[in-house]
């Protein structure tokens, strides 16, 4: 598999991934702006596998 077919199959489900860990670790880290950020960056990942099961 070449860079290109690796990233088009694996870019978003990392991205996803990294964005979940931002959303835990801002819900550890403070309250305030990180409890936004944290509802924001795991509720994406959420809607994300909503629209896809919903879609199918």
């Amino acid at each position: 598999m070449n860079d290109r077919a690796t990233l088009r199959l694996w870019g978003w489900p990392v991205a996803l991934a990294v964005l979940s860990a931002v959303g835990l670790l801002s819900a550890l880290l403070g309250d305030g702006a990180w409890d936004a950020l944290s509802w924001a960056a795991l509720g994406l990942p959420t809607g994300v596998a909503g629209w896809h099961a919903l879609r199918h």
